[in-house]
């Protein structure tokens, strides 16, 4: 990167501008904007209004999951390549923001909606399940905080492999499913087969999924808590390490 300083003013001038961009395209701002009250309602259904706690708490940890993947890691995949194949992010270099600047005002958008989208999800959510309220606030607060900048990153990382706006579907589909499947975003990832968990618990979002699971049900010992930090923590740094080396700023010729 050109420069690890952040300028607030031109976070705010890239992120207004990457807002509005995002506002203009229904389809993505849609499912952002739907996606938990749907996922509430639909579960509200099956269950027929008489969800059991644990049911309903895995549903909300599992919600809160599919929030950063869908707004943040895939919405920022398509965002980073169409801004790419514009030429925008060529543009955006000639000028005073460093390169950090603009990958993060171009997520700031996505990071913002995913956090209102979890606030709704976790209150009206819980209101709405029966299910308790988180007992430890802070966990679930950092499992989110440490899962953006690492999604972020992924987001930027798989653009450099993305030809077009059209393939964002295929290529982002791989960590979709893997995610949804050995993170533990609706089941934990101790009640797999003991090899199988511990391969999982070592998967980009496990960490911070660890956390956030942590932090509305608990029962989770430090040395847990700890190893979940520290493998979000490796990730972060060495997707960072990754988005330098290979993300892609202008077309491919």
């Amino acid at each position: 990167m050109n420069a690890l300083a952040l300028d607030p003013r031109r976070l705010a001038a890239l992120g207004r501008s990457e807002l509005t961009l995002l506002v203009r395209n229904r389809a993505t701002l849609s499912v952002a904007v739907l996606m938990p009250a749907s996922m509430v309602l639909v579960l509200r259904t099956i269950a027929g209004g008489d969800t059991a706690a644990a049911v309903a708490e895995a549903t909300l940890t599992g919600g809160i999951g599919m929030v950063l993947v869908l707004v943040v890691y895939m919405n920022l995949v398509s965002a980073y390549v169409a801004r790419r194949e514009e030429l925008v992010l060529k543009r955006l270099r000639t000028g005073e923001a460093g390169d950090l600047e603009i990958l993060t005002g171009t997520a700031l958008p996505s990071a913002v909606i995913a956090l209102t989208q979890i606030a709704v999800l976790a209150v009206a959510g819980a209101a709405v399940l029966g299910a308790p309220m988180p007992q430890h606030p802070a966990l679930l607060v950092a499992g989110v905080l440490g899962a953006l900048p690492l999604l972020a990153g992924l987001a930027a990382l798989t653009s450099a492999f993305t030809r077009n706006v059209e393939t964002a579907g295929l290529t982002t589909l791989p960590l979709f499913l893997v995610t949804a499947i050995g993170s533990g975003l609706f089941a934990p990832t101790d009640s797999l087969p003991d090899v199988v968990a511990s391969v999982c618990e070592l998967l980009p979002l496990s960490g911070a999924m660890a956390l956030v699971r942590a932090g509305w049900s608990g029962g989770a010992g430090g040395y847990e808590l700890l190893g979940a930090a520290l493998t979000t923590l490796a990730w972060i740094m060495v997707t960072v390490f990754a988005v330098q080396r290979w993300f892609r700023w202008e077309p491919r010729r």
